[in-house]
């Protein structure tokens, strides 16, 4: 299953980092990390269904179900019909 958020469409990031030691003499890369988005696994019941749903979304997805509610929320990132 991918890393992926059903509501914001999150994924995850290619970062990389320099040390201000390596800046400052060579050319010397320390690497690449992946960096992942803070899925959290909830299941939502969604009242005018009467069905519960099991999904993987960010904190910023639970944020934006607890805003525009549960249903309409679904419904715009097609989840739900």
């Amino acid at each position: 299953m991918a890393k992926i958020c059903v509501i914001t469409k999150k994924g995850s990031l290619v970062g990389g980092g320099y040390s201000n030691r390596t800046r400052a003499t060579k050319f010397n890369p320390t690497g690449k990390v992946r960096k992942y988005p803070n899925l959290q696994k909830k299941r939502v019941f969604v009242p005018e269904l009467g069905k519960y749903f099991n999904l993987e979304i960010s904190t910023s997805g639970m944020r934006t179900l607890a805003k525009n509610g549960a249903y309409a929320t679904l419904k715009k990132a097609g989840v739900i019909k």
